[in-house]
């Protein structure tokens, strides 16, 4: 059996996983099976990505993200939840967001929020088009 120095802290991250797989498995693991759970569950990404992720966690606390796991993770459930609905989604500058949220507000419009306003114009769209097929059916043009 080979020996390898490692550090305090990945001493710690190793215990720490093999606390969970001991709880997950009910049997008692090694550090050889720590490193192969690592080693199954590891994503490896170019150090470009890893700096941009720990730059935009550093530049914008107020999200809430601490480390590059968490805000990694939570980016891996938000693209699966967009990939199994059947939404399509359009993407706005937030600046134009916030322009016609506060122009919907300041000329008393019904609409609440731009979510509301656009959901409705979509409506008010799909309808004028049914009626659109409706006379072209009634008047033999297809």
């Amino acid at each position: 059996m080979k020996a390898i120095k490692i550090s305090d802290d990945i001493h710690s991250k190793l215990t720490g996983l093999l606390g969970e797989l001991t709880a997950e498995t009910n049997k008692m693991q090694t550090y050889q099976d720590a490193i192969n759970a690592l080693l199954e569950q590891s994503v490896i990404l170019p150090s470009e990505v890893i700096a941009r992720v720990e730059n935009f966690i550093e530049e914008n606390k107020d999200t809430g993200f601490t480390n590059k796991e968490d805000f990694v993770r939570d980016a891996i459930r938000y693209r699966l939840e967009r990939l199994k609905t059947d939404n399509e989604c359009i993407e706005v500058s937030r600046e134009q967001y916030n322009e016609l949220d506060e122009a919907l507000k300041e000329m008393g419009t019904p609409f609440h929020s731009p979510e509301q306003f656009i959901r409705s114009q979509i409506s008010e769209v799909l309808y004028k088009y049914d009626e659109f097929k409706r006379e072209r059916r009634k008047s033999g043009v297809n």
